[in-house]
C-alpha cells in the first residue's frame, strides 16, 4: 500500500511522499494486518468448531469423542500461535524493523538457549507423541509422573490433573515415562473382603453373587455394570481374617462408585446373615499357678 501511495504522489503530484503521510499509511497497514489476523483467528475457530461437530456426529463412541476434544484444543492453540507469530513479524516489517536480523539472532540464540531448555523441548516432543498415539485425553482418569487424577487439559507442554481432593497438578510431559490410563473402554471394581476363619467360604461366595445380581437389576446401577461379579476366591490368610477377592467389570470411571455401593450392600447382608467381619484381636492365656 505504501508503494502505491508513493507512486501516486510522484506521478500525479510530482512530489515525494510527506513524512506524516508515511506514518499514516504505516498505521493503516498495521490496522489492516491486525484486522486480517483477527479474521483468520475467527475463521480458524469456526472451521475447527464445525470440524469438531462433524467428527463428533460421526463418532458414537465416548472414547473417540474425548480424543476429538483433546485434538481440537491443541489445534486451536497451535493455530493461535502460528497466526500470532506471523502477525508480529508483519507488523515489525511494516514499522521498518527488519525481521531478517531478528530471525538470524533468534537462530543463534536458540542454539545457546537450547542447551539450557532441553527439558522444554522434551516436553513438547513427548506431548506430540502422546497425542499422536492417543495415550491421554481430556476426561481420562490417569496416573502420570507420580500423580493421579482426572485429566482437565492436555497441551504439548503439560498435562493438568485434578485429584479426588480437588488439588490441581501440572505434570510436564517431559517427565512422563509411564502412562497408567484407568478409563479406557472399561474398568474393574476390585474388592478384598475379610471374613472370620469360622465362616463357610462357599456361603460367602453365594452372598457376594446375590448382592452383585441385585445391583445389576437396579435401575441406577445396572447400566454401570457390564458383567456379573467374578469371585476370584480366597486371596490370603490374614492375621485375623480370610481375605476373599472379587471384581466387577464396570463402565470406565465408575469403578469407585460401584465398589463403594457394593461394600455397603455386602455389609448389610453380612449383618442380616450373622457373618462375622473380624478385626484385629488378641487372646491372652494365663498359666495355672502363675502369680
Amino acid at each position: 500500500m505504501k508503494e502505491f501511495v508513493e507512486r501516486f504522489f510522484v506521478t500525479q503530484i510530482g512530489a515525494e511522499l510527506p513524512g506524516w503521510v508515511k506514518v499514516l499509511v504505516s498505521l493503516t497497514n498495521v490496522f489492516l494486518i491486525l484486522l486480517v489476523a483477527w479474521g483468520l483467528l475467527t475463521i480458524s475457530g469456526r472451521l475447527l468448531h464445525l470440524l469438531d461437530d462433524r467428527m463428533r456426529s460421526r463418532s458414537a463412541e465416548p472414547e473417540e469423542r474425548k480424543r476429538i476434544e483433546t485434538l481440537m484444543r491443541v489445534s486451536r492453540y497451535v493455530a493461535s500461535v502460528l497466526i500470532g507469530a506471523i502477525t508480529v513479524m508483519l507488523i515489525l516489517s511494516e514499522v521498518g524493523i527488519s525481521i531478517a536480523p531478528i530471525l538470524a539472532t533468534a537462530g543463534v540464540a536458540g542454539l545457546a538457549v537450547g542447551f539450557g531448555a532441553q527439558s522444554l523441548v522434551k516436553d513438547y516432543f513427548t506431548g506430540f507423541v502422546m497425542l499422536l498415539e492417543n495415550q491421554i485425553r481430556v476426561g481420562d482418569m490417569v496416573e502420570v509422573g507420580g500423580k493421579s487424577g482426572l485429566v482437565e487439559e492436555v497441551t504439548l507442554r503439560y498435562v493438568r490433573l485434578r485429584d479426588v481432593e480437588g488439588s490441581v497438578h501440572y505434570v510436564p510431559n517431559g517427565i512422563i515415562a509411564t502412562v497408567t490410563n484407568k478409563s479406557r473402554e472399561y474398568a474393574y471394581a476390585v474388592t478384598d473382603i475379610g471374613v472370620g476363619y469360622r465362616e463357610d467360604t462357599d456361603r460367602i461366595f453365594s452372598m457376594l453373587q446375590r448382592v452383585s445380581k441385585e445391583m445389576q437389576e437396579d435401575v441406577t446401577l445396572g447400566p454401570k455394570i457390564l458383567e456379573a461379579i467374578e469371585v476370584m476366591g480366597v486371596d490370603q490368610f490374614a492375621d485375623s481374617a480370610v481375605t476373599i477377592r472379587c471384581r466387577i467389570k464396570v463402565v470406565a470411571l465408575e469403578q469407585g462408585p460401584v465398589r463403594r455401593e457394593f461394600l455397603r450392600r455386602v455389609k448389610k447382608v453380612f449383618d442380616a446373615e450373622g457373618v462375622e467381619i473380624p478385626f484385629p484381636s488378641r487372646t491372652v492365656y494365663t498359666k495355672p499357678g502363675a502369680n
